[in-house]
């Protein structure tokens, strides 16, 4: 073959480029994309630089509560506060304080559900009950013993695999229902009077900063909370008991170690975005949008499909999806061409999870971004498998 024959092979079975770009090529599922108009200027700076002690400080703090409650439309019954250490620290801080009361049982169905159960049986050595599902799968929610304290995701963020709804929690329970809804808050309404303990981070939905938790405490929570003593040490940053009391100043802005104030200014713009969008049905409906035209880029291709096949119980925010001979090389392949050509950032699954992409699909993405999605898809999976 001619050096002129065999640059013209190449260039034929180089598969081209599609001409438009997602705007906003931010996929990944944690921290997720910025909300749409989101600029670092547009932050409001009136706290930076002073102590989250002061007026100021507490205000802030105060009304990204505020915020959140009249977004999630928590009922004044359960108390919100402001936590250390992400969604894993407002969770831990939940599991330390709270269990050991009675027996506990941990779902698990993909990797965040499986550190839970790892916390519980090795680290406070609890002999859990597990119930366990494989990835893409739901586990049995029938068969959980609600005199049990109850651990789970709400969506399994490495799976793409959620909870239906909150009708499987009793309604009678005498455990306490510990709900991980770091992937699911702002995109699902949540039943709040099945849910003792709910947890999250700013990092996803909202599109914020990481390094804060949320914690979201129902009335049984707080009794747990001032009636029970754990065996073990608590470090100062999970106690929220003084004295027999609980410390409400958590739930009042009075943080237990210092925030971040920058990050909590970005979580206030995200928060009255959300208001202004329409609150918690406009924020469900855009996670929405971008999961059906995600669906439709799968339906449309052989070689795509959804880790999760129920409709029913598939997250509508951290999608998973299989591919078809796909193994963890060719997965960094497509992700890797992806990102070089600033058309998807950070759409590899999960390393725990089997190989295959994660496409965030949370209310800060554009479905338009969605849509312009697939035809890179196509192009990065024909790239990879050239290589």
């Amino acid at each position: 073959m001619t050096e002129t024959a065999a640059i013209d092979a190449t260039t034929a079975s180089a598969p081209e480029k599609p001409h438009t770009k997602p705007a906003r090529p931010y996929f990944s599922s944690g921290p997720c994309a910025k909300p749409p108009g989101w600029d670092a200027a547009k932050l409001a700076t009136g706290s930076l630089g002073r102590s989250h002690r002061s007026k100021i400080g507490k205000a802030r703090l105060q009304h990204a509560i505020d915020l959140t409650r009249k977004i999630l439309r928590v009922p004044d019954t359960h108390r919100i506060g402001i936590v250390p250490a992400s969604d894993t620290g407002a969770y831990e801080l939940a599991m330390w304080t709270m269990l050991g009361a009675r027996p506990v049982t941990t779902l698990a169905w993909e990797s965040f559900g499986e550190g839970w159960v790892t916390d519980a049986a090795k680290q406070l050595k609890l002999d859990p009950n597990i119930i366990r599902a494989d990835y893409g799968a739901l586990p049995d929610l029938g068969a959980v013993d609600w005199s049990h304290d109850v651990l789970f995701t709400w969506n399994g963020t490495t799976s793409g695999v959620r909870v239906p709804n909150g009708d499987w929690i009793a309604d009678d329970r005498d455990g306490l229902s510990f709900n991980d809804a770091t992937s699911a808050v702002f995109a699902y309404d949540m039943p709040w009077d099945k849910l003792d303990v709910t947890t999250f981070s700013w990092q996803k939905v909202l599109g914020g900063e990481g390094a804060h938790g949320v914690i979201i405490l129902g009335p049984r929570a707080v009794e747990r909370l001032t009636s029970y003593t754990p065996a073990w040490p608590l470090p100062k940053i999970f106690r929220l008991v003084s004295k027999g009391a609980l410390t409400e100043g958590v739930f009042k802005g009075e943080t237990i170690n210092t925030p971040s104030m920058l990050a909590v200014e970005d979580v206030i713009f995200a928060l009255e975005w959300a208001l202004e969008l329409g609150g918690l049905e406009a924020l469900i409906a855009r996670s929405d949008a971008n999961a059906a035209a995600l669906d439709k880029i799968v339906a449309e291709r052989e070689w795509l499909g959804h880790l999760a096949p129920d409709p029913a119980t598939r997250s509508r925010t951290s999608v998973c999806l299989t591919v078809e001979g796909a193994d963890e090389a060719l997965i960094k392949r497509m992700a890797s061409a992806l990102e070089v050509e600033a058309a998807a950032f950070d759409v590899a699954g999960y390393r725990d999870a089997p190989p295959g992409l994660r496409i965030w699909c949370g209310a800060t993405v554009d479905t338009a971004d969605i849509v312009a999605l697939g035809p890179w898809l196509d192009w990065a999976y024909a790239t990879a498998k050239a290589a």
